[in-house]
């Protein structure tokens, strides 16, 4: 169904983002929702909430207009929960969570994992990128196609765990790849065989981080699960083995598949936006802007799967909500709404650039992280690794280019891929070298000559520097163009 056609009517939702169209492009259909069915009603009963505002507003709400389901209302809100495990640990996880159990759990965690502790994982993780990258070389340099999917945006993410867990390296390859099964399973439009799919694959991940928190126990090591297992012997409250075990199966699915998603769309950005490449080969500010403003284009994850629980008769749009009636928030069209991101769909770092974490300009919140009690714990460890990640992408491979289309998996859930295959680009180039007489320049804001691929400009004057690397051809014209509207360059 076409976006047209689906103006007629729109019985489910959740079906329709599952659609081949929507799988290529949702956000036709996810505008569409904002305009003419806001608080959209699912042939499942669910509701699901498409404006920034509204998604705003249900996430800040969670604890007052909303709640997590209660153990005794798991059946009610997940029939097949009495025969799933999946549906268990889900139910068992701090997202499930509320006052005060939540604000218990979220404090033992939080405790070891502070925005400075991930940021000293930053060396860590700078070594990774590099050595991912190295290994990406010979291949590329040959002139051959390289899936960056698989050995790159998934490796990195399983590679950080590990060292954030404090295992092997081979271990979390294997658990990684039955991460999407359960991720599936969860979706509220999953199947029967899909749930039990994921049962098998959940069951092998609690087994083996039952096993994991009995050798750590033993032989503590320098590593989060370590901490989390000893540390603290002046707290009397400690997380129980099977409050930790719902803790690591909550981390691996929230930030795994979710932080693999982001690398790709953020390598997809730099080759479909080459003009906005500045912004990765300048300061840290530039480099986070960029980050944050592929978040908000692209949100890994395109709903809640955590069920918002009315605590009372909700009237939204003309819409009630009844009590008890369980709520998703759409939060990729969040992302996009024109009523809170002007001009939504183009991509455009400025949005973000010396601002906080997550916060544009104009003082929106980008929702891909959710909000409120619920903000997404491994935010700054998905941050880092983005941020450590794309200017050493861009300064490796400068010609990186795609080699075919990529290929993404059919989730409705998750936006994510199968295979995003890359090359160099072979480029006709020569060197075009600007002399820049830097004791007449009288600069004080955006130099001219500040090109992307020509030029760099110096701090803090705002004079430009020369870049030696070789030009393209396409930006010839562009560089001759800026050297005649400076008074103080000539063309070498």
């Amino acid at each position: 169904m076409d976006v047209q056609e689906t103006k007629a009517a729109c019985h489910d939702a959740f079906a329709e983002l599952a659609s081949p169209a929507c799988i290529q492009d949702p956000y036709p259909f996810m505008r569409w929702l904002q305009e003419h069915d806001p608080v959209h009603r699912a042939a499942s009963g669910l509701f699901l909430l498409s404006r920034h505002a509204d998604i705003y507003w249900a996430f800040k709400a969670t604890g007052d207009a909303f709640r997590g389901p209660a153990p005794s209302e798991l059946a009610r809100y997940f029939p097949r929960a009495a025969s799933s495990l999946s549906l268990n640990l889900l139910a068992s996880t701090l997202a499930m969570k509320e006052p005060p159990t939540h604000t218990r759990l979220r404090r033992l965690i939080s405790r070891d994992f502070t925005v400075g502790q991930i940021d000293n994982l930053r060396p860590s993780i700078a070594r990774i990128v590099a050595a991912r990258l190295d290994g990406m070389a010979p291949a590329l340099e040959r002139g051959e196609a390289v899936d960056l999917h698989r050995e790159f945006a998934l490796a990195l993410p399983m590679l950080v765990f590990a060292e954030l867990f404090g295992m092997p390296q081979d271990d979390m390859f294997e658990l990684s790849a039955i991460v999407s099964a359960i991720l599936e399973g969860l979706s509220p439009h999953a199947s029967d065989p899909q749930l039990a799919a994921a049962d098998v694959a959940s069951a092998r991940v609690k087994a083996y981080f039952g096993d994991l928190i009995l050798r750590k126990r033993a032989d503590p090591r320098r590593d989060i699960v370590s901490t989390l297992v000893g540390a603290h012997s002046d707290d009397a409250d400690t997380l129980s083995d099977a409050e930790l075990i719902s803790m690591l199966w909550g981390m691996l699915l929230g930030g795994f598949a979710t932080t693999a998603a982001t690398i790709d769309h953020a390598v997809l950005a730099m080759l479909a936006y080459p003009e906005e490449r500045h912004w990765l080969q300048g300061d840290a500010a530039g480099v986070e802007a960029f980050v944050e403003e592929v978040l908000r284009c692209e949100a890994p994850a395109m709903f809640s799967s955590i069920p918002r629980i009315a605590q009372r008769d909700i009237e939204l749009h003309g819409v009630v909500i009844p009590k008890d009636a369980d709520v998703r928030v759409l939060i990729a069209a969040g992302n996009r709404d024109p009523d809170a991101f002007a001009d939504p769909d183009r991509f455009d770092p400025v949005r973000f650039y010396g601002t906080r974490p997550g916060m544009s300009s104009d003082g929106k919140i980008m929702l891909s992280f959710g909000h409120g009690i619920h903000f997404c714990l491994g935010a700054q460890l998905a941050r880092v690794q983005l941020t450590e990640s794309l200017p050493q992408i861009q300064a490796r491979f400068p010609t990186l280019a795609l080699a075919e289309q990529p290929t993404r998996e059919r989730s409705a859930f998750l936006r994510t891929f199968r295979a995003l295959p890359v090359r160099l680009r072979a480029q006709a180039a020569a060197e075009v070298r600007v002399v820049v007489d830097q004791d007449l320049c009288g600069t004080t804001g955006q130099c001219v000559l500040t090109l992307q691929g020509a030029f760099r400009q110096r701090e803090p004057d705002g004079v430009a520097e020369v870049c030696m690397a070789t030009v393209p051809q396409a930006l010839h014209a562009a560089v001759r163009l800026a050297a005649s509207q400076c008074p103080v360059a000539a063309i070498g």
